[in-house]
């Protein structure tokens, strides 16, 4: 093979292979089932506690695939210690191990006595409306 060629095989090979991961992920790209299963989800905790739960971060410009709320007068750790098996952490993924505020909700503008009951919450594509269902009932 003519090494002249070789990058523009390379370059070939690698529009094709991201093609085809597009073609993959197509039915994806905007995840609108998780996004309308992560806003049933805020709806549903709203329901359940009222002013005892508050989003944080912007109601609509935010991930499809995220959820993060506070439990006012909760810890979040206290929370999570009760839901084995949920996709959920304090904070932000920089937050891990600390007992403070996120740097991240920080930032936000959320006060401690806010962030501090602050649950992330993760849906992903295989995310059933039951599963949602059965995570409010065990809040």
């Amino acid at each position: 093979m003519n090494q002249a060629a070789a990058p523009e095989l390379k370059t070939s090979l690698l529009d094709v292979g991201l093609g085809a991961a597009y073609e993959l992920a197509g039915p994806w790209i905007g995840m609108e089932s998780v996004r309308e299963l992560r806003d049933l989800f805020g709806d549903l905790l709203k329901e359940r506690f009222g002013d005892r739960v508050v989003l944080n971060g912007h109601p609509t410009d935010r991930l499809p695939n995220t959820l993060n709320v506070s439990f006012m007068g909760k810890v979040a750790s206290d929370i999570l210690s009760r839901l084995d098996g949920v996709a959920a952490s304090t904070g932000s993924a920089c937050h891990s191990g600390s007992v403070e505020l996120s740097p991240v909700l920080r930032v936000m503008g959320v006060t401690p006595e806010i962030g501090m009951g602050a649950v992330r919450f993760s849906l992903g594509r295989t995310t059933t409306r039951e599963e949602i269902e059965e995570v409010v009932s065990r809040l």
